[in-house]
């Protein structure tokens, strides 16, 4: 399956590294999703990386070049012009000119509250929650999402079961979702 529904993920997902792992992986052909971001929500993340998070800097570098390289379909470019027209919270106006630009209909994001429906709604974009964007995934394709969360727990040396257990911090009705459905 080769699905060409384009989410704009943030820089709070790509930050997040196990859960962008995820969402990348889903992005891998055959891809689920078409993943699109801007060199701002990248400046973001970067910053988020080696000022929050403590990366070194010679990773957070190799993360951003794996991301244009594996990646280059997903820049949006040419935005700046409409953040002006976006009523959102204005540190994240840039995230939705770059929906807008690339005529996504979702932005994926843990920060709900900095996209209100009122602002995204002449758009015809919503905001979603990543653990939601997951599900959704999970409904479209079991077996492949399930398939790309058993590379990644061996990837980690652990079991499928472990590492959703480590991802239900971040994204617990996912996580709890597959556990039942695993029977664990």
């Amino acid at each position: 399956m080769k699905a060409d529904f384009q989410v704009v993920l943030d820089a709070c997902i790509l930050a997040n590294f196990s859960i962008c792992d995820l969402f990348l992986r889903l992005a891998e052909t055959p891809r689920l999703y078409l993943p699109r971001w801007s060199e701002e929500i990248l400046v973001e993340t970067h910053r988020t990386h080696i000022g929050k998070l403590g990366w070194p800097a010679d990773i957070a570098e190799s993360f951003q070049r794996a991301l244009r390289e594996q990646f280059p379909e997903a820049m949006v470019t040419k935005y700046e012009p409409l953040i002006d027209q976006c009523t959102n919270d204005i540190k994240d106006r840039h995230v939705l000119a770059s929906a807008i630009r690339c005529q996504a209909e979702i932005i994926c994001t843990f920060n709900l509250k900095d996209f209100p429906s009122h602002a995204l709604q002449p758009w015809g974009i919503t905001a979603c929650h990543p653990q939601d964007y997951l599900l959704t995934l999970y409904a479209i394709d079991r077996v492949l999402v399930v398939r790309k969360i058993e590379a990644i727990a061996r990837k980690r040396g652990i079991e499928a079961e472990d590492h959703l257990i480590q991802l239900g911090r971040f994204v617990p009705s996912f996580s709890q979702r597959l556990l039942d459905d695993m029977g664990v």
